[in-house]
């Protein structure tokens, strides 16, 4: 299981930053926000783990925007990798599943 200690911290260097703004109009500390809420899911992507763990996190934001938030950890600070609204009926389940 990942723990991930409070605070948070993130990485936002030149290859993710504004990136998600962008292509996804999700800001960088919505993405964030995500990380807050006490209903997220949090699920091993095991399938885009070769170079590193990567996981992805369901939540939602402030204004209650779902997303889905692909992310990995570069020692202590989280590295969003990618994040977009969730759109998928599955993954709204999975998410409604645990709340």
């Amino acid at each position: 299981m990942l723990l991930i200690k409070k605070p948070y911290e993130f990485v936002w260097d030149k290859g993710n930053k504004d990136k998600n703004l962008q292509e996804h109009q999700i800001s960088n500390t919505e993405c964030e926000e995500v990380f807050f809420d006490s209903n997220k899911k949090l699920l091993r992507d095991k399938i885009h783990s070769k170079k590193e763990k990567r996981y992805v996190l369901l939540g939602k934001t402030k204004t209650k925007n779902l997303l889905f938030i692909v992310f990995t950890l570069r020692g202590k600070k989280i590295r969003i990798i990618s994040a977009r609204r969730i759109s998928k009926q599955r993954e709204v389940k999975l998410y409604e599943k645990t709340n």
